[in-house]
């Protein structure tokens, strides 16, 4: 049994309107319990107004999202209770933070869920480790936190309410290289103990490509390649025709099948570039490096 279904689904801006367009066009696809999948498109692909429509925050125009096998609008009165289930961390979150405390603000969704005070303060206090946020700052203003510091107290405000999909919108966006690594390993990490589904918005390939099971990708509002990490790769010089960045190693390994070499296409990380590369012969391909024949080196 899936635990997310798309099924036809589209969302269309300004209908009946001079300004009427399609942000999301027929997207059908099913999504496990315990997946990580990578979303990625360029600006304007439609990856935040599909986020939306999974949150329940915006309603599809057409089409159903069935979680459990149940359409999440089939009692709009009960969308709330989705949005505890399907929790939506976005881009930029640490804006979002009003409380007096680091403490309040992470507890605002479970309190909110009506739980025991015991409840909620062992669901803070796991929140903020999984995040990787010093018990220390728990007292706190949320304003008297570091940029880093405050995105991880706005994810522990959504992994609090223990989501049963947990969807992040660009979480390393604006953070420098080293901040960027933690706050992914922070989430693959979150992702092994709790084994519940992760869905992650991102621009990076390279990013995605270290911790997704499977990619999405978006392209002008419809759905131009969903599957394995491997299989997406595969298709790496389609991905660069519709402006998508894909992570140099696998620029490299395109190119070096381009000039004749016996190396697969779907490469995307360093480990698995080297081994490949070990199986050719040495002197050919560095003379090619050499002579710069691969114009990504």
């Amino acid at each position: 049994m899936s635990l997310l279904q798309l099924k036809n689904i589209t969302y269309t801006y300004g209908i009946g309107t001079a300004f009427e367009k399609k942000a999301v066009n027929d997207i059908s696809l099913s999504i496990e319990k315990g997946e990580f999948i990578g979303i990625i498109g360029h600006t304007g692909s439609g990856k935040s107004t599909l986020i939306q429509m999974l949150n329940g925050l915006l309603k599809p125009s057409e089409g159903q999202i069935l979680f459990e096998e149940k359409d999440i609008w089939s009692n709009p009165k009960k969308i709330r209770d989705i949005r505890f289930k399907i929790g939506l961390v976005f881009q930029y979150p640490e804006y979002q933070l009003f409380e007096e405390t680091v403490e309040k603000d992470i507890a605002y969704g479970p309190k909110n869920m009506g739980l025991s005070n015991d409840e909620i303060k062992k669901r803070v206090a796991d929140a903020a480790y999984f995040v990787g946020l010093n018990p220390a700052l728990l007292k706190k203003s949320p304003f008297e936190l570091s940029g880093g510091e405050k995105r991880r107290a706005a994810i522990a405000g959504v992994i609090a309410m223990e989501p049963e999909i947990l969807i992040l919108d660009e979480p390393t966006a604006g953070l420098d290289p080293k901040g960027r690594d933690v706050m992914l390993s922070q989430i693959a990490s979150y992702h092994r103990r709790k084994q519940n589904t992760v869905l992650l918005v991102s621009h990076s390939m390279e990013d995605i490509s270290k911790i997704a099971d499977k990619i999405l990708v978006m392209n002008k509002g419809s759905m131009f390649a969903f599957d394995e990490v491997n299989n997406v790769f595969s298709k790496g010089s389609e991905l660069e025709k519709i402006g998508l960045q894909i992570p140099q190693i696998t620029r490299i390994m395109i190119e070096l099948k381009n000039h004749g070499y016996d190396v697969p296409s779907d490469v995307y990380s360093v480990e698995q570039a080297v081994l490949e590369i070990m199986k050719l012969r040495p002197a050919k391909a560095m003379s090619t490096i050499k002579k710069g024949q691969v114009s990504s080196l």
